[in-house]
Protein backbone atom coordinates (compact mmCIF):
# COMPACT_ATOMS: atom_id res chain seq x y z
CA UNK A 1 0.00 0.00 0.00
CA UNK A 2 1.52 3.25 -1.25
CA UNK A 3 0.30 5.69 1.99
CA UNK A 4 0.74 8.65 -0.19
CA UNK A 5 -1.68 7.47 -2.59
CA UNK A 6 -3.90 6.26 -0.17
CA UNK A 7 -4.20 9.72 1.63
CA UNK A 8 -5.14 11.25 -1.47
CA UNK A 9 -7.74 8.69 -2.40
CA UNK A 10 -8.66 8.82 1.82
CA UNK A 11 -8.98 12.79 1.65
CA UNK A 12 -10.52 12.73 -2.28
CA UNK A 13 -13.41 10.85 -0.91
CA UNK A 14 -13.71 12.74 2.18
CA UNK A 15 -13.88 15.78 0.15
CA UNK A 16 -16.69 14.79 -2.15
CA UNK A 17 -18.93 14.24 0.78
CA UNK A 18 -18.47 17.92 1.88
CA UNK A 19 -18.85 18.98 -2.23
CA UNK A 20 -22.64 17.41 -1.75
CA UNK A 21 -23.65 19.66 0.92
CA UNK A 22 -21.98 22.87 0.51
CA UNK A 23 -24.21 26.02 0.29
CA UNK A 24 -22.88 27.41 -2.79
CA UNK A 25 -23.84 24.21 -4.25
CA UNK A 26 -27.22 23.19 -3.14
CA UNK A 27 -29.08 26.42 -1.39
CA UNK A 28 -30.67 28.23 -4.18
CA UNK A 29 -32.85 25.53 -5.40
CA UNK A 30 -34.70 25.35 -2.08
CA UNK A 31 -35.18 29.21 -1.81
CA UNK A 32 -38.64 30.77 -1.85
CA UNK A 33 -40.29 33.44 -3.99
CA UNK A 34 -39.00 36.65 -2.83
CA UNK A 35 -42.12 38.75 -0.77
CA UNK A 36 -43.40 42.01 -1.51
CA UNK A 37 -41.49 43.13 1.49
CA UNK A 38 -38.25 42.65 3.21
CA UNK A 39 -36.43 38.92 3.14
CA UNK A 40 -35.15 38.73 6.94
CA UNK A 41 -32.60 36.37 6.38
CA UNK A 42 -31.45 34.85 10.32
CA UNK A 43 -28.34 31.96 10.01
CA UNK A 44 -26.86 30.28 12.75
CA UNK A 45 -24.25 27.41 13.10
CA UNK A 46 -20.91 26.23 10.71
CA UNK A 47 -22.60 26.63 7.56
CA UNK A 48 -24.36 29.91 8.46
CA UNK A 49 -22.16 32.77 6.51
CA UNK A 50 -21.80 30.26 3.71
CA UNK A 51 -25.57 29.92 3.59
CA UNK A 52 -26.16 33.32 4.02
CA UNK A 53 -23.69 34.65 1.24
CA UNK A 54 -25.61 31.92 -1.12
CA UNK A 55 -28.67 33.23 -0.22
CA UNK A 56 -28.02 37.09 -0.67
CA UNK A 57 -26.55 35.83 -4.39
CA UNK A 58 -29.68 34.00 -5.35
CA UNK A 59 -32.01 36.98 -4.64
CA UNK A 60 -29.64 40.14 -5.60
CA UNK A 61 -28.15 38.88 -8.68
CA UNK A 62 -30.82 36.12 -9.92
CA UNK A 63 -34.26 37.53 -8.77
CA UNK A 64 -33.15 40.96 -8.99
CA UNK A 65 -34.35 42.02 -5.23
CA UNK A 66 -32.36 45.45 -4.51
CA UNK A 67 -30.18 44.41 -1.47
CA UNK A 68 -32.36 47.58 1.36
CA UNK A 69 -34.99 44.56 1.03
CA UNK A 70 -32.15 42.13 2.21
CA UNK A 71 -31.74 42.36 6.04
CA UNK A 72 -30.68 40.28 8.75
CA UNK A 73 -27.58 38.46 10.58
CA UNK A 74 -25.60 35.50 10.34
CA UNK A 75 -23.53 33.73 13.14
CA UNK A 76 -20.92 31.13 12.91
CA UNK A 77 -18.49 29.86 14.86
CA UNK A 78 -14.83 31.89 14.87
CA UNK A 79 -13.09 31.45 11.78
CA UNK A 80 -15.74 30.47 9.72
CA UNK A 81 -17.37 34.08 8.52
CA UNK A 82 -17.57 34.89 5.14
CA UNK A 83 -18.51 37.79 2.76
CA UNK A 84 -22.30 37.94 2.84
CA UNK A 85 -23.16 41.28 1.39
CA UNK A 86 -25.66 43.18 3.24
CA UNK A 87 -26.19 40.67 5.60
CA UNK A 88 -23.95 41.07 8.49
CA UNK A 89 -22.03 38.50 9.79
CA UNK A 90 -20.98 37.37 13.73
CA UNK A 91 -18.23 34.85 14.83
CA UNK A 92 -19.24 33.30 17.84
CA UNK A 93 -18.03 30.49 20.41
CA UNK A 94 -18.27 26.76 19.89
CA UNK A 95 -18.47 24.53 21.23
CA UNK A 96 -18.76 26.65 24.10
CA UNK A 97 -21.13 29.79 24.06
CA UNK A 98 -19.90 33.30 24.29
CA UNK A 99 -20.85 36.71 25.05
CA UNK A 100 -20.36 37.52 21.56
CA UNK A 101 -23.22 34.90 20.23
CA UNK A 102 -25.26 36.27 23.41
CA UNK A 103 -25.03 39.66 22.18
CA UNK A 104 -25.88 38.37 18.43
CA UNK A 105 -28.82 36.60 19.58
CA UNK A 106 -30.50 39.40 21.21
CA UNK A 107 -29.85 41.07 17.17
CA UNK A 108 -31.53 38.27 16.17
CA UNK A 109 -34.58 38.28 18.25
CA UNK A 110 -35.14 41.85 17.05
CA UNK A 111 -35.10 41.06 13.66
CA UNK A 112 -37.39 38.10 13.52
CA UNK A 113 -39.65 40.64 15.56
CA UNK A 114 -39.59 43.55 13.06
CA UNK A 115 -40.72 41.59 10.54
CA UNK A 116 -44.76 42.08 9.16
CA UNK A 117 -47.07 40.21 7.18
CA UNK A 118 -45.52 40.84 3.85
CA UNK A 119 -41.94 40.52 4.74
CA UNK A 120 -40.37 36.80 4.73
CA UNK A 121 -37.90 35.64 7.60
CA UNK A 122 -35.54 32.84 5.83
CA UNK A 123 -33.98 30.83 8.75
CA UNK A 124 -30.92 29.07 7.62
CA UNK A 125 -29.55 26.50 9.90
CA UNK A 126 -26.68 24.67 10.41
CA UNK A 127 -24.84 22.44 13.13
CA UNK A 128 -23.43 24.55 15.85
CA UNK A 129 -26.41 26.53 15.79
CA UNK A 130 -27.23 25.56 19.41
CA UNK A 131 -23.42 27.29 20.35
CA UNK A 132 -24.01 30.39 18.36
CA UNK A 133 -27.63 31.28 18.95
CA UNK A 134 -28.27 31.46 23.06
CA UNK A 135 -30.16 33.44 25.09
CA UNK A 136 -30.18 31.90 28.66
CA UNK A 137 -33.69 31.26 30.41
CA UNK A 138 -34.76 33.72 32.55
CA UNK A 139 -32.43 33.83 35.75
CA UNK A 140 -29.45 31.40 34.14
CA UNK A 141 -26.16 33.54 32.99
CA UNK A 142 -24.30 32.80 30.47
CA UNK A 143 -21.18 31.51 32.64
CA UNK A 144 -23.82 29.39 34.19
CA UNK A 145 -25.07 28.31 30.62
CA UNK A 146 -21.30 27.60 29.70
CA UNK A 147 -21.05 25.65 32.88
CA UNK A 148 -23.75 23.20 31.78
CA UNK A 149 -22.42 22.89 28.06
CA UNK A 150 -19.09 22.36 29.35
CA UNK A 151 -20.88 19.25 31.47
CA UNK A 152 -22.31 18.17 28.90
CA UNK A 153 -19.86 17.37 26.35
CA UNK A 154 -17.65 15.92 29.33
CA UNK A 155 -20.40 13.12 30.33
CA UNK A 156 -20.28 11.52 27.26
CA UNK A 157 -24.13 12.27 26.52
CA UNK A 158 -25.00 11.61 22.91
CA UNK A 159 -26.56 15.33 21.03
CA UNK A 160 -30.09 14.60 21.00
CA UNK A 161 -29.77 14.40 25.10
CA UNK A 162 -27.58 17.89 24.97
CA UNK A 163 -29.64 19.67 22.80
CA UNK A 164 -32.75 18.47 25.42
CA UNK A 165 -31.41 20.20 28.14
CA UNK A 166 -30.25 23.21 25.88
CA UNK A 167 -34.00 23.41 24.68
CA UNK A 168 -35.22 24.15 27.83
CA UNK A 169 -32.62 26.35 29.20
CA UNK A 170 -32.93 29.38 26.42
CA UNK A 171 -35.40 32.02 24.81
CA UNK A 172 -34.54 31.00 21.46
CA UNK A 173 -34.20 27.37 20.86
CA UNK A 174 -36.73 24.87 20.92
CA UNK A 175 -39.28 26.55 18.51
CA UNK A 176 -38.99 29.92 20.35
CA UNK A 177 -37.80 31.85 17.41
CA UNK A 178 -40.77 31.06 15.48
CA UNK A 179 -42.41 32.81 18.23
CA UNK A 180 -40.75 35.79 18.03
CA UNK A 181 -41.88 36.25 14.51
CA UNK A 182 -45.02 37.14 15.65
CA UNK A 183 -46.92 35.49 12.97
CA UNK A 184 -45.06 36.71 9.97
CA UNK A 185 -44.08 33.72 7.34
CA UNK A 186 -41.30 31.67 8.01
CA UNK A 187 -39.16 29.57 6.15
CA UNK A 188 -36.27 27.48 7.83
CA UNK A 189 -33.48 25.83 5.28
CA UNK A 190 -31.24 23.33 7.18
CA UNK A 191 -28.15 21.12 7.08
CA UNK A 192 -28.57 18.00 8.39
CA UNK A 193 -25.68 16.88 11.40
CA UNK A 194 -27.91 14.54 13.85
CA UNK A 195 -28.13 11.15 13.42
CA UNK A 196 -31.67 11.01 11.96
CA UNK A 197 -32.50 14.39 10.78
CA UNK A 198 -35.09 15.24 13.45
CA UNK A 199 -35.77 19.01 12.54
CA UNK A 200 -36.41 19.43 16.27
CA UNK A 201 -32.32 18.59 17.43
CA UNK A 202 -30.93 20.57 14.42
CA UNK A 203 -29.58 23.36 16.12
CA UNK A 204 -31.72 22.69 18.99
CA UNK A 205 -35.03 23.47 16.83
CA UNK A 206 -35.38 27.19 17.06
CA UNK A 207 -38.40 26.97 14.69
CA UNK A 208 -39.93 24.21 15.12
CA UNK A 209 -42.28 22.02 17.87
CA UNK A 210 -40.62 20.04 20.14
CA UNK A 211 -41.80 17.51 21.87
CA UNK A 212 -39.63 16.65 24.51
CA UNK A 213 -40.17 18.28 28.00
CA UNK A 214 -38.96 19.76 30.90
CA UNK A 215 -38.91 16.09 32.75
CA UNK A 216 -37.46 14.70 29.56
CA UNK A 217 -34.34 17.34 30.61
CA UNK A 218 -33.91 16.86 34.29
CA UNK A 219 -34.05 13.28 33.58
CA UNK A 220 -31.01 13.44 31.40
CA UNK A 221 -29.49 15.85 34.62
CA UNK A 222 -30.00 13.07 36.82
CA UNK A 223 -28.47 9.91 34.26
CA UNK A 224 -25.72 11.96 33.72
CA UNK A 225 -25.16 12.45 36.96
CA UNK A 226 -24.60 16.42 36.12
CA UNK A 227 -23.76 18.83 38.79
CA UNK A 228 -25.57 21.74 37.57
CA UNK A 229 -25.46 25.74 38.96
CA UNK A 230 -28.74 25.99 40.98
CA UNK A 231 -29.72 28.15 38.91
CA UNK A 232 -29.90 25.99 35.89
CA UNK A 233 -31.70 23.67 38.07
CA UNK A 234 -34.37 25.99 39.15
CA UNK A 235 -34.99 26.77 35.13
CA UNK A 236 -35.73 23.03 34.56
CA UNK A 237 -37.83 23.19 37.82
CA UNK A 238 -39.82 25.83 36.53
CA UNK A 239 -43.00 25.00 33.99
CA UNK A 240 -42.27 28.78 32.56
CA UNK A 241 -39.80 27.11 30.26
CA UNK A 242 -41.64 24.76 28.88
CA UNK A 243 -40.80 24.79 24.96
CA UNK A 244 -44.12 25.15 22.57
CA UNK A 245 -45.60 21.93 21.46
CA UNK A 246 -46.80 20.03 18.31
CA UNK A 247 -49.91 22.15 17.05
CA UNK A 248 -49.21 25.39 18.89
CA UNK A 249 -50.57 28.42 16.80
CA UNK A 250 -46.95 30.34 16.74
CA UNK A 251 -45.87 27.54 13.77
CA UNK A 252 -49.04 28.02 11.80
CA UNK A 253 -47.16 30.38 9.10
CA UNK A 254 -43.81 28.05 9.08
CA UNK A 255 -42.36 25.72 6.50
CA UNK A 256 -39.31 23.60 7.32
CA UNK A 257 -36.75 22.14 4.02
CA UNK A 258 -33.61 20.08 5.28
CA UNK A 259 -31.12 21.06 1.79
CA UNK A 260 -28.78 18.55 2.92
CA UNK A 261 -28.40 15.12 5.10
CA UNK A 262 -25.15 13.08 5.95
CA UNK A 263 -26.78 10.05 4.04
CA UNK A 264 -26.55 12.18 0.83
CA UNK A 265 -22.57 13.46 1.66
CA UNK A 266 -21.75 9.27 2.54
CA UNK A 267 -23.51 8.74 -0.64
CA UNK A 268 -21.58 11.09 -2.27
CA UNK A 269 -18.06 9.26 -0.75
CA UNK A 270 -19.59 5.62 -1.91
CA UNK A 271 -19.76 6.86 -5.16
CA UNK A 272 -16.19 8.56 -4.86
CA UNK A 273 -14.84 5.42 -3.53
CA UNK A 274 -16.14 2.86 -5.86
CA UNK A 275 -14.66 5.30 -8.81
CA UNK A 276 -11.70 4.56 -6.88
CA UNK A 277 -12.00 0.49 -7.79
CA UNK A 278 -13.31 -0.50 -4.16
CA UNK A 279 -16.48 -2.46 -3.37
CA UNK A 280 -18.53 -0.04 -0.99
CA UNK A 281 -19.51 -1.19 2.32
CA UNK A 282 -21.56 1.17 3.81
CA UNK A 283 -22.43 1.07 7.64
CA UNK A 284 -25.29 4.31 7.31
CA UNK A 285 -25.18 7.76 8.34
CA UNK A 286 -26.66 7.47 11.74
CA UNK A 287 -23.96 5.69 13.72
CA UNK A 288 -23.61 6.60 17.04
CA UNK A 289 -21.51 4.96 20.30
CA UNK A 290 -18.51 5.25 22.33
CA UNK A 291 -15.80 6.20 19.81
CA UNK A 292 -13.35 3.80 21.03
CA UNK A 293 -15.92 1.15 20.87
CA UNK A 294 -17.23 2.03 17.65
CA UNK A 295 -13.34 1.90 16.25
CA UNK A 296 -12.73 -1.60 18.04
CA UNK A 297 -15.80 -2.53 15.87
CA UNK A 298 -15.03 -1.43 12.54
CA UNK A 299 -11.49 -2.60 12.44
CA UNK A 300 -12.11 -6.17 13.46
CA UNK A 301 -14.85 -5.57 10.26
CA UNK A 302 -11.62 -4.06 8.25
CA UNK A 303 -9.19 -7.26 8.95
CA UNK A 304 -12.25 -9.67 8.68
CA UNK A 305 -12.32 -8.16 4.81
CA UNK A 306 -8.55 -8.40 4.53
CA UNK A 307 -8.81 -12.14 5.75
CA UNK A 308 -11.54 -12.75 2.53
CA UNK A 309 -9.04 -10.99 0.47
CA UNK A 310 -11.65 -8.20 -0.53
CA UNK A 311 -10.74 -4.63 -2.20
CA UNK A 312 -13.43 -2.79 0.23
CA UNK A 313 -14.28 0.57 1.46
CA UNK A 314 -16.08 0.65 4.45
CA UNK A 315 -17.62 3.85 5.02
CA UNK A 316 -20.02 5.42 7.87
CA UNK A 317 -21.27 8.67 9.03
CA UNK A 318 -22.96 9.79 12.79
CA UNK A 319 -21.85 11.51 15.86
CA UNK A 320 -19.56 9.65 17.90
CA UNK A 321 -19.15 10.70 21.22
CA UNK A 322 -16.46 10.07 23.88
CA UNK A 323 -16.63 10.00 28.02
CA UNK A 324 -13.99 12.21 29.08
CA UNK A 325 -11.52 10.50 31.65
CA UNK A 326 -8.21 12.44 30.98
CA UNK A 327 -7.20 15.47 30.26
CA UNK A 328 -5.42 15.21 26.85
CA UNK A 329 -6.54 16.83 23.55
CA UNK A 330 -8.39 15.42 21.26
CA UNK A 331 -12.42 14.84 19.72
CA UNK A 332 -14.46 12.06 18.68
CA UNK A 333 -13.14 11.33 14.85
CA UNK A 334 -9.47 11.26 16.80
CA UNK A 335 -9.86 9.41 19.06
CA UNK A 336 -11.49 6.98 16.78
CA UNK A 337 -8.33 6.62 14.58
CA UNK A 338 -6.07 6.39 17.68
CA UNK A 339 -8.48 3.34 18.70
CA UNK A 340 -8.70 2.11 14.99
CA UNK A 341 -5.02 2.11 14.52
CA UNK A 342 -4.63 0.10 18.08
CA UNK A 343 -7.08 -2.10 17.08
CA UNK A 344 -6.06 -2.92 13.66
CA UNK A 345 -1.49 -3.27 15.42
CA UNK A 346 -0.43 -2.67 11.69
CA UNK A 347 -2.19 -5.00 9.92
CA UNK A 348 -1.05 -4.75 6.21
CA UNK A 349 -3.38 -2.94 3.63
CA UNK A 350 -5.62 -1.49 5.53
CA UNK A 351 -5.83 2.66 5.47
CA UNK A 352 -8.41 5.11 7.44
CA UNK A 353 -9.56 8.65 7.10
CA UNK A 354 -11.70 9.98 10.33
CA UNK A 355 -13.06 13.41 9.74
CA UNK A 356 -16.01 15.53 11.06
CA UNK A 357 -16.79 17.01 7.34
CA UNK A 358 -17.12 20.83 9.52
CA UNK A 359 -13.79 21.07 9.28
CA UNK A 360 -12.58 20.42 13.32
CA UNK A 361 -13.04 17.76 15.66
CA UNK A 362 -12.96 18.55 19.67
CA UNK A 363 -9.85 21.21 20.19
CA UNK A 364 -9.44 24.23 21.41
CA UNK A 365 -12.43 25.93 19.53
CA UNK A 366 -10.16 27.65 16.55
CA UNK A 367 -10.63 27.22 13.38
CA UNK A 368 -7.47 25.65 13.04
CA UNK A 369 -8.14 22.64 14.55
CA UNK A 370 -7.36 19.54 13.05
CA UNK A 371 -10.94 17.83 11.54
CA UNK A 372 -9.80 14.23 12.48
CA UNK A 373 -6.89 11.97 11.09
CA UNK A 374 -5.43 9.34 9.20
CA UNK A 375 -4.75 5.98 10.32
CA UNK A 376 -1.72 4.15 8.35
CA UNK A 377 -0.16 0.56 8.31
CA UNK A 378 2.63 2.08 9.67
CA UNK A 379 0.83 4.38 12.24
CA UNK A 380 1.98 2.60 15.47
CA UNK A 381 5.63 1.68 13.83
CA UNK A 382 6.31 5.65 13.49
CA UNK A 383 4.86 6.10 16.73
CA UNK A 384 6.97 3.79 18.30
CA UNK A 385 9.93 5.67 16.89
CA UNK A 386 9.52 8.59 18.07
CA UNK A 387 8.80 7.66 21.39
CA UNK A 388 4.60 8.10 22.11
CA UNK A 389 2.56 4.86 23.63
CA UNK A 390 -0.75 4.91 21.82
CA UNK A 391 -2.33 3.13 24.54
CA UNK A 392 -1.67 5.80 27.28
CA UNK A 393 -2.69 8.85 24.65
CA UNK A 394 -6.30 6.81 24.52
CA UNK A 395 -6.35 6.78 28.27
CA UNK A 396 -5.72 10.00 28.63
CA UNK A 397 -7.92 11.22 25.99
CA UNK A 398 -4.75 12.57 24.03
CA UNK A 399 -5.00 11.77 20.35
CA UNK A 400 -4.28 15.08 19.07
CA UNK A 401 -0.91 14.86 20.47
CA UNK A 402 -0.38 11.59 18.99
CA UNK A 403 -1.16 12.32 15.30
CA UNK A 404 0.79 15.58 15.41
CA UNK A 405 3.79 13.48 16.79
CA UNK A 406 3.55 11.80 13.90
CA UNK A 407 2.47 14.05 11.52
CA UNK A 408 -1.14 12.14 10.92
CA UNK A 409 -3.10 15.02 11.80
CA UNK A 410 -6.12 15.73 8.89
CA UNK A 411 -6.32 20.04 8.98
CA UNK A 412 -8.71 21.12 5.83
CA UNK A 413 -9.75 23.71 7.33
CA UNK A 414 -13.23 25.32 7.76
CA UNK A 415 -15.38 23.55 4.91
CA UNK A 416 -18.88 26.08 6.01
CA UNK A 417 -21.20 22.92 5.95
CA UNK A 418 -21.37 20.25 8.64
CA UNK A 419 -23.24 17.07 8.07
CA UNK A 420 -21.45 14.90 10.80
CA UNK A 421 -18.20 12.93 10.79
CA UNK A 422 -17.20 10.73 7.86
CA UNK A 423 -15.24 7.93 8.42
CA UNK A 424 -13.67 6.16 5.65
CA UNK A 425 -11.66 2.49 5.76
CA UNK A 426 -9.84 1.09 2.60
CA UNK A 427 -8.59 -2.46 2.67
CA UNK A 428 -6.59 -2.92 -0.32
Amino acid sequence: MDSAKTRQELASIFQEAIAAAHPAAILAPHLPPPPVGRIVILAAGKAAASMAAAAVTHYRDSQSVPEDRLVGLAVTRDGYALDAGPIAVVEAGHPLPNARGLEATVRVLEHAGSAGPDDLVLALISGGGSANWLLPAEGVSLADKQAVTRALLRSGAGIVEINCVRKHLSQIKGGRLAGACGGAPLVTLAISDVPGDDPSVIASGPTVPDATTLADARAIVERRGLDLPESCRAALASDANETPKPGDPVFAATNYIIIATPAASLEAAAKAASALGYRVESLGADVEGEARDVAAEHARMALAAKARGERVAILSGGELTVTIRGEGEGGPNQEYALALAIALSGAPDIAALSGDTDGTDGGTGLSSDPAGAFVLPDTLERAKAAGIDPAACLAANDSTRFFRTIGDLFVPGPTHTNVNDCRIILVD
